[in-house]
């Protein structure tokens, strides 16, 4: 492409550049929906567990679609490795490449990555991809695998396959999905959905190149990419000069205290430079919370776009002044075969580099939100249609405190952006469940002159028998608050009380990988087991850190968290200090007292 901007086409102006830009992103929305309304499963069409980008024909991104935030910088990697290991000579009109393999894709096996050349003039003129969870894909358990220790038990693997060739299906390679999947209807159906959202954004492209021009869609495209690096170089320029070191700790896998991975982040700025090092964290692990490159790089541009360019459409410029240190072999560059299936270790790697930059800028970064989105997948066969199925859901968690503003509850975590929880409605129609309880947990924001957002509890009653497990980080590690603020509560799963024994669960270390509590309840982390009707799964997730001293917090704030049931009386009372009658009104002179 032509990076001289002084030979553009004489009538291209600055509007027609505008106008240009926006018939990407609107193309790539338009994308998204197609997928939205042609896909199978409700993992994709509800909570949008999914990510489309598009690009030019020197693989620089030029246009994505709100999804999840962890598969968009994930595809910037993919779609190089996918064209280095095809060959562009080796590519036709029609063409749709399919990329699971987790060191070049960025992500597990289940999230694949269709992509597909956009040919104009009978030459390349750009790509488009489209990347979707799938539920189910050859891998040893149904549902997530939790205890894989290399990536050949984590599902069947594509390294860049044609699934059409010259605009036509390549059958032979759908069978082999078809008949690697528990749910083969279902997933082949999404990726005919993602096959039909690639078509959509080729057509769109194609379109632009014959109402403008070759010359002037390329030289436009220049022009917003390299606005795109200026505005960014100019708002790293803009933050202060230094490093910063934070590190904290994700979930391992077994039940032991030091059972835990350590993650590091070392973040410095050097006028418009931005550098992430990564390389503090420990090697890799032998249970499956390793992560690709991509995902790494994913991260990384995620907190980097949130603190330079975050109410700009993502561009390949705005990330041209991010270098990021992760060497091979460490847990944020897997390499072939580690196992790289849960890739809840990355969730942990962005709230330490935020940890990091808020030494940095503290009134412009949060406390720790809750954490990774605590999720449940529910499968079996199911006892009205007698068929296989897998479903899963998400749960929001607190966001941290802010200096001047609590944080804000039941949010998805930061690395979900735009991924929605299932209706209860469809998750009881899906699967054999009945949710007996939804709402705030009280208690689970930290505490803080701003409190910490507050996590949810959802209450799961098994109606049939059914297997489940669970997903999820922070359940030992708490996050952190501010300026004196507290951890907000961490995620957990609590299992049927009156189950002493644990036999019916299998629990991923020695079958024993349950807490046991003060009030009776036993509390999980991951974990996988057969449930029977009427027993029970509590998922309660992490509520966000708090900013300053609790003690300093006006006590009509207090007063409002306690009738809203927010905060307990009893929290009311012996972490900020401030009496609230059984009444619910505020006691001035005994709150004085015991502050004073």
């Amino acid at each position: 492409m032509n990076s001289d901007n002084s030979s553009a086409p004489p009538d291209l102006d600055a509007a027609t550049i505008e106008v240009i830009r926006n018939y990407l992103t609107s193309a790539a929305a338009e994308m998204q929906r197609t997928l939205i309304r042609t896909a199978y499963n409700t993992v994709v069409y509800e909570i949008l567990d999914f990510g489309i980008s598009m690009y030019d024909r020197d693989l620089n991104l030029i246009a994505d679609s709100p999804g999840l935030a962890l598969f968009l910088g994930a595809n910037d990697g993919a779609i190089e490795k996918t064209v280095e290991y095809v060959g562009e000579e080796n590519l036709n009109p029609g063409d749709v490449l399919m990329l699971n393999y987790p060191y070049w894709s960025g992500t597990h096996v289940l999230d694949m990555c269709l992509m597909a050349p956009v040919f104009y003039d009978d030459e390349i003129v750009g790509y488009t991809t489209c990347r979707a969870h799938w539920l189910d894909l050859g891998a040893k358990d149904p549902g997530y695998v939790l205890d894989s220790t290399d990536m050949h038990q984590e599902g069947l693997v594509f390294p860049g396959t044609k699934v059409y060739e010259d605009g036509e299906p390549n059958r032979e390679i759908i069978d082999l999905v078809r008949f690697n999947s528990r749910i083969p209807d279902k997933v082949v159906g999404d990726l005919h959905a993602q096959v039909s959202s690639l078509e959509t954004g080729n057509k769109r492209l194609r379109e632009l190149y014959e109402r403008y021009g070759e010359d002037a869609v390329e030289h436009a495209i220049d022009v917003v990419i390299d606005h795109g690096e200026e505005t960014a170089r100019t708002a790293v320029s803009e933050l202060p000069d230094g490093t910063w070191t934070a590190s904290d700790y994700a979930d391992g896998v077994g039940r032991e205290p030091g059972d835990h991975i350590h993650v590091e982040a070392e973040v410095t700025i050097d006028g418009d430079e931005f550098t992430i090092d990564l390389s503090g964290s420990d090697d890799e692990v032998e249970e499956p919370l390793n992560i690709p490159r991509g995902m790494t790089e994913t991260i990384c541009k995620l907190c980097f776009k949130t603190v330079t360019t975050p109410e700009e459409d993502s561009n390949e410029g705005q990330y041209r002044p991010l270098e990021i240190v992760a060497p091979e072999g460490n847990v944020f560059n897997a390499q072939y075969p580690a196992p790289t299936f849960t890739v809840w270790t990355a969730i942990t790697g962005i709230d330490v580099i935020y940890k990091a930059l808020a030494k940095a800028m503290p009134d412009e970064v949060p406390a720790a939100s809750g954490g990774e989105p605590v999720g449940i997948q529910i499968y079996g066969e199911h006892p009205d249609t007698g068929e296989m199925y897998v479903e899963a859901n998400n749960d929001a968690v607190g966001w941290g405190a802010t200096r001047g503003q609590d944080g804000e509850s039941a949010l998805m975590h930061i690395s979900e952006t735009m991924v929605r929880n299932v209706p209860v409605e469809v998750f009881e129609n899906k699967a054999p469940i009945r949710f007996t309880r939804l709402e705030l947990r009280q208690d689970s924001g930290g505490e803080g002159t701003y409190r910490g957002g507050l996590g949810t509890r959802r209450d799961y009653e098994f109606t049939d028998p059914a297997g489940a497990l669970s997903i999820l980080q922070r359940s030992r590690s708490p996050g952190w608050g501010h300026d004196g603020g507290g951890p907000g509560a961490r995620n957990t799963i609590v299992v049927d009380a009156d189950d002493p024994d644990g036999d019916r669960i299998s629990i991923l270390v020695d079958n024993d990988y349950l807490f046991d509590a003060e009030d009776g309840e036993r509390y999980a982390g991951m974990m996988r087991g057969d449930f029977e009707p009427g027993e029970t799964l509590s998922v309660r997730t992490g509520g966000g850190g708090g900013y300053g001293d609790p003690m300093e917090r006006d006590p009509e704030a207090v007063l409002a968290d306690v009738r809203d049931e927010y905060v307990s009386r009893e929290a009311a009372r012996e972490i900020y200090g401030v009496v609230v009658t059984e009444g619910g009104e505020l006691d001035r002179e005994a709150t004085e007292t015991l502050r004073s």
